[in-house]
C-alpha cells in the first residue's frame, strides 16, 4: 500500500492550502482515511477523518475551518485548510484504517500513513 501526500508548504495566516493524498495498492472499499499532524516537541494529533463515502470527523481546533472531502473513486482524500494560524505549522500525515472504528482520532488505529507534507503559517 502506497499513500502520497502533497500539497503543503509555507502560506502566511489566513490564507489557505489543499492537502491531497492518492492511496494504491489495494482494495479500499470500506476505508477509513484520515489526516494527522505532528509539530516539533508535540505528539501526533488528529486532525480530521473520512469515513467511506463521505462522513466527515473533525478536531475540535480545525472545525469550521478545515473540510476533509474524498473522490472514492480515485482513492484519493483532500484537506481543505483555510483560515490558517501559525499554530497550525506542522508537519501533516494522510493515514487509512481499512475498516471503520469509532476511535477515528487515535493514530494507534490506522493501517498505513504517508510519508508526511510541510505546512509552514508565517505570523
Amino acid at each position: 500500500v502506497q499513500l502520497q501526500a502533497s500539497g503543503g508548504g509555507l502560506v502566511q495566516a489566513g490564507g489557505s492550502l489543499r492537502l491531497s493524498c492518492a492511496a494504491s495498492g489495494r482494495d479500499f472499499s470500506g476505508y477509513v482515511m484520515g489526516w494527522f499532524r505532528q509539530a516539533p516537541g508535540k505528539e501526533c494529533e488528529f486532525v480530521a477523518a473520512i469515513r467511506k463515502p463521505s462522513r466527515a470527523y473533525y478536531a475540535d481546533s480545525v472545525k469550521g475551518r478545515f473540510t476533509i472531502s474524498a473522490d472514492n473513486a480515485k482513492n484519493t482524500v483532500f484537506l481543505q485548510m483555510n483560515s490558517l494560524k501559525p499554530e497550525d505549522t506542522a508537519v501533516y500525515y494522510c493515514t487509512v484504517r481499512l475498516i471503520w472504528t469509532v476511535q477515528y482520532y487515535n493514530p494507534a488505529n490506522y493501517d498505513y500513513w504517508g510519508q508526511g507534507t510541510l505546512v509552514t503559517v508565517s505570523s
